[in-house]
């Protein structure tokens, strides 16, 4: 069975942006990039939320156009292309959209489905209110995240709307240079499945 994995980075203090969204605190390098673009080309499907989906589809698709493209720019353009899209919104809608799909209603039961198909993990790249609601809806099967050396006071936090405790074996653990260290979680029941 496929896994949920939510991929964030966050704050010391459980921030996955400040109040009004700002992610002018994440720290990200070539190293970083390196690391990231690795286990991402392992992937075969992506999941967003609207707002960010929106913020990916203005950049990536001509990302390694550019003259100044660095190399995980022509990397990551390359898979973003390439991936299977699913974004979760009410408003969008599903004309014209190659290689993208969307899903309004039925979270649980689409999600379920999907987890069910042949396949690689899904990526959950930010979208904190995405992630919000997998939580509540208990479809999300590790944590991939990557903690900045910083403390915000105030945010949006990623656990949120908690109904139940949940359990997580680390799998693994890396510090960068920069300083972010990254953990990668699964949960407990997810991996008996």
């Amino acid at each position: 069975m496929r896994k949920l994995i939510s991929f964030m980075h966050i704050s010391l203090d459980g921030f996955v942006a400040g109040l009004n969204g700002e992610m002018d605190w994440i720290k990200v390098d070539e190293e970083i990039f390196d690391f990231v673009g690795k286990r991402i080309s392992e992937g075969d499907t992506a999941l967003y939320g609207r707002v960010t989906y929106e913020m990916m589809e203005s950049y990536w698709p001509t990302a390694a156009d550019k003259p100044s493209a660095s190399r995980h720019d022509i990397e990551h353009s390359k898979w973003y292309q390439n991936v299977r899209k699913i974004v979760l919104s009410k408003t969008m809608k599903n004309t014209g959209l190659s290689g993208t799909e969307i899903l309004s209603d039925n979270l649980a039961d689409r999600i379920n489905e999907i987890k069910q198909e042949e396949g690689k993990d899904i990526l959950i790249f930010g979208s904190p209110t995405t992630t919000h609601s997998l939580i509540q809806l208990d479809l999300i099967d590790g944590y991939w995240l990557f903690v900045n050396p910083i403390v915000l006071g105030r945010g949006i936090p990623i656990f949120t709307g908690l109904q139940k405790k949940t359990e997580l074996n680390l799998l693994s653990t890396r510090q960068f240079s920069c300083g972010v260290t990254e953990l990668n979680y699964i949960r407990k029941i997810a991996i008996t499945e």
